[in-house]
């Protein structure tokens, strides 16, 4: 798994440079500040001024973006990736954030938070469940794991993407069922799924959890 990951680490960087070579920054951040904002509406999560926020797996501009008011921590292990190759992405433009250049199965704060995002991040990590005990644990008693994830809708589909890496970007491949396993397992109970677009081979999916 060590080697998928690196592999899809490697395509990962080279994605982000792809899709964010034509846009131009102002532009980009504007849409997806309103994306984000637009999420959180149809999601029904209402973070209060004074919560503490964690935003795993934040990419080059992660949900973090448009939390302005909160007390933030991002995390990615391509946050200097993104700084020396993207002109989007520079963390002085985010001074209410703190930002760690880590894998989330090796971010050990000393703190737990008010709702952790893991936003279209769990099934690009090299150790799935090390990264599940990391985002339960990093959660208050109390607190919302926000998940969301491609899952696939058909046994057989992947069966054959754990064999073939078509999907190269994800050394995951899951069904929902199995993600649902992945939190019940440890503690957390799922208080609202959302189907938030449908697709062929995948759906995408939020997870909202409530540890107890």
């Amino acid at each position: 798994m060590n080697l998928r990951w690196r592999i899809a680490q490697y395509f990962e960087i080279r994605w982000w440079q792809r899709y964010l070579g034509p846009r131009e920054k102002t532009e980009y951040l504007s849409w997806k500040r309103r994306y984000w904002s637009d999420f959180l509406q149809q999601c029904d999560v209402r973070i209060p001024h004074d919560a503490g926020i964690l935003d795993a797996g934040c990419g080059p501009a992660g949900i973090f973006i448009t939390l302005e008011h909160q007390r933030v921590d991002a995390l990615d292990p391509l946050l200097c990736r993104y700084e020396k190759t993207l002109p989007h992405f520079r963390r002085s433009d985010y001074p209410h954030v703190r930002f760690f250049d880590t894998p989330l199965e090796h971010f050990f704060p000393e703190k737990q938070y008010d709702f952790v995002f893991c936003l279209n991040a769990i099934n690009h990590v090299a150790d799935l469940p090390g990264c599940f005990d990391r985002l339960t644990a990093l959660t208050k008693p109390g607190g919302i794991l926000a998940l969301s994830v491609d899952v696939h809708r058909f046994s057989q589909m992947k069966s054959v993407f754990r064999l073939v890496p078509a999907d190269i970007l994800h050394p995951h491949q899951h069904g929902l069922e199995e993600y649902r396993a992945m939190l019940a397992g440890r503690s957390m109970r799922i208080a609202k799924e959302i189907l938030i677009r449908k697709g062929g081979i995948f759906n995408y999916y939020l997870l909202l959890a409530e540890k107890a």
